[in-house]
């Protein structure tokens, strides 16, 4: 289905354009159906955080302290976040870098479609695909290391609202990034770096409680370490918080990080978002 057949199918009986909503509901499942007829691009997006996931819980699963968990259960919620993240700041970072690059958005921003249409649509994408990422986690977390479901609904209210503001924060950051690389090459090295320099210091391949301070203090400073803190308070047992840099879950704190991030994603969007290259003028 191209863009025009998307602009066709929105149009009512009376031949103008419906709601936002209902023309964002039609970009995104056209942003899904483009994504998982890449093949390669489905097995390396659902595959990537598994494998690492049972790479390190192979090497690392010795318990922790008097926790009364192992290491490969830490890693569980862990790989957990860095799948949100990836699904959401990684995959918009690059794949809006590329559209741009290849003027897919310029052609857009000539159609009748409203700007926000496109957002939202590339906001389904990564919505779908972030669920499907952390339900295959959180599958094999449960199948091969023990980790268990939350038995209260408090602890599943708890993962919602941490899993909706961490895709959030991190989908509008990934928006914000596009900007910044000046051609779709360059567009993987731009985004990759800072995420995978963020995975070290959110205590993502690293145990938190083995991270020095002054990283820590860095990891803290955006999502994806409150993302990771957050599921860990949502899937391992209480005992667990000792490992923490406040040995606490401090979930008020996870909610305004993530909450102020939201709202700085969105303003850094307004303020750099760009339909062509700096070079097009």
């Amino acid at each position: 289905m191209t863009t025009t057949a998307v602009h066709t199918t929105a149009r009512g009986s009376a031949g103008s354009l419906p709601g936002v909503w209902t023309i964002g509901l039609l970009r995104g499942a056209l942003e899904i159906k483009q994504f998982f007829r890449l093949r390669e691009q489905v097995v390396f997006t659902f595959s990537f955080p598994v494998v690492f996931l049972f790479l390190f819980a192979s090497i690392f699963h010795n318990d922790v302290g008097h926790t009364g968990i192992t290491a490969s259960q830490l890693y569980v919620p862990a790989m957990m976040a860095s799948g949100i993240m990836s699904t959401s700041f990684q995959s918009l970072g690059i794949s809006i870098a590329v559209e741009r690059d290849e003027k897919v958005l310029r052609r857009l921003r000539g159609t009748p479609m409203p700007p926000a249409a496109y957002f939202l649509g590339k906001i389904w994408l990564v919505l779908c695909t972030g669920v499907l990422e952390t339900a295959i986690l959180l599958a094999a977390g449960t199948a091969f290391y023990d980790v268990q479901l939350p038995s209260d609904a408090g602890r599943w209210f708890d993962f919602a609202w941490i899993f909706v503001l961490g895709l959030t924060a991190c989908a509008l950051l990934g928006i914000a990034i596009s900007s910044v690389p000046k051609s779709a090459k360059s567009a993987s090295s731009v985004v990759v770096l800072p995420f995978l320099l963020l995975q070290f210091v959110s205590g993502v391949y690293i145990s938190i409680d083995t991270i020095p301070g002054w990283m820590l203090d860095i990891g803290a400073l955006f999502p994806l370490k409150w993302l990771c803190q957050g599921l860990r308070g949502v899937f391992l047992p209480d005992s667990a918080k000792v490992l923490e840099q406040a040995h606490a879950w401090e979930f008020g704190r996870i909610a305004l990080v993530l909450g102020a991030w939201c709202a700085g994603g969105l303003v850094l969007c307004l303020l750099t978002f760009r339909w062509k290259n700096r070079r097009e003028g």
